[in-house]
């Protein structure tokens, strides 16, 4: 069981200041980065620690997000303690470089502040980053405030560096809304921290020469198929590592965090399911239509990757109809959360209508309004006992009405 810790008192941060403490509190050895908005701000804060001398490590300066990511993993391969930050367009040209990352087995810890891809170019947030390296291999963990920003991001290095996982993390927070908004966070001090997340125990280092490795090496038919399926044996299989983490992290701070979160779901016959800021406005309108006689809830991903797809069924086993919301354009197919959501009920006893409405491109607000609007259609969906609504719209569009299916 892990020792109380006292914590500090409340700190003003945002979203970006919040995960730049958690790399500071764990003692990063090697920051590689490339600037880009709105992220940039946790690598230049990493970098005026380093300057201010309360973190002994180094800050590299690169020529791109391409180049940060490489940098990270020859110092991860190395034995060093890596982090970095991106978004967007710099996360898209970092793509290459993730399945390196993973496929190689380094528990780097990749602060991701979601933002929209272009064109048209746009630097507000949206999950279109975050979706679109779902499935590099990745751990992905998702927060909804400052205060998740920083206790994820210290537990993404303890679940990324667990020698049952050893995969590199992605924490995601939305871009602006969280990353450039200043709300309470209560940080441990930084003998705790660190004591939580522990020295790092490097694993096949290159610069262990009694020990020589070999990493980037060329399989083809003969033992790639092998390793990619370890790889994704130890990924399905990290649930217990990523849940004693959150457990001892509760026990340390009092603050509980689970791989399905749900929220007046005990009665819930509607459900939303959403991700980031979002959801502290879904579970406001949930709230208010409450006192108005609708047992309305909501059901978020903590986790992303590995996915809990038997979480979710059992979060949403007892509402009769869902609605699922996507923050990113899906290139001509249901949304991605939606696809996965529906996925997880098929081999479900109790399968409940379920309809796809995206939402927030670039950036634009998500109203109370617009929430009360989708979970009415649900109501009306379970109300009727089939769907009364397009499977796919858009809320809070402009112009005409667009709907799908």
């Amino acid at each position: 069981m892990a020792e109380k810790m006292e914590l500090h008192e409340v700190e003003v941060w945002d979203g970006n200041m919040a995960a730049s403490h958690a790399l500071r509190q764990a003692q990063v050895d090697v920051v590689a980065a490339y600037p880009i908005t709105p992220s940039t701000p946790i690598v230049q804060n990493y970098s005026q620690f380093l300057a201010d001398g309360q973190v002994d490590g180094e800050f590299v300066m690169v020529e791109s997000e391409h180049a940060a990511m490489s940098g990270c993993v020859g110092a991860a391969a190395a034995g060093g303690r890596v982090a970095t930050a991106t978004s967007s367009q710099g996360f898209a040209l970092m793509s290459e470089v993730l399945y390196q990352a993973a496929g190689m087995r380094l528990p780097i810890v990749l602060c991701v502040v979601n933002r929209a891809l272009a064109s048209p170019l746009n630097v507000n947030g949206d999950h279109s980053d975050m979706y679109m390296g779902r499935d590099a291999g990745w751990i992905n963990l998702c927060s909804y405030n400052p205060q998740e920003a920083y206790d994820l991001t210290l537990m993404s290095f303890k679940i990324g560096e667990d020698l049952d996982v050893r995969l590199p993390v992605m924490m995601h927070q939305d871009g602006f809304i969280c990353s450039h908004t200043a709300q309470s966070v209560r940080a441990l001090d930084d003998d705790s921290a660190y004591k939580f997340v522990g020295d790092y125990i490097p694993k096949n280092p290159m610069l262990d020469f009694e020990k020589p490795v070999t990493y980037g090496s060329q399989t083809e038919e003969d033992w790639h198929f092998e390793h990619k399926a370890r790889q994704h044996n130890d990924h399905m299989n990290s649930f217990p590592v990523i849940e004693r983490v959150f457990k001892e992290f509760k026990e340390l701070t009092g603050r509980e965090y689970n791989l399905v979160e749900k929220y007046h779901m005990d009665d819930a016959e509607i459900a939303l399911v959403a991700l980031g800021t979002t959801v502290e406005s879904a579970i406001l309108t949930a709230e208010e239509l409450r006192k108005e006689g609708i047992k309305a809830g909501v059901v978020s991903l903590r986790v992303l990757r590995p996915f809990p797809f038997i979480q979710i069924a059992e979060a949403l086993k007892g509402v009769k109809a869902v609605a699922t919301l996507d923050r990113s354009l899906p290139g001509g197919a249901l949304g991605m959360l939606y696809n996965e959501i529906t996925a997880s009920l098929y081999h479900s006893e109790h399968r409940p209508l379920v309809t796809n409405y995206i939402y927030g491109l670039g950036g634009r607000d998500m109203t109370i309004g617009h929430l009360k609007e989708v979970f009415k259609e649900t109501k009306a969906n379970a109300d009727a006992g089939k769907l009364t609504v397009p499977i796919q719209q858009f809320i809070g569009l402009r112009g005409p009405k667009l709907t799908f299916y």
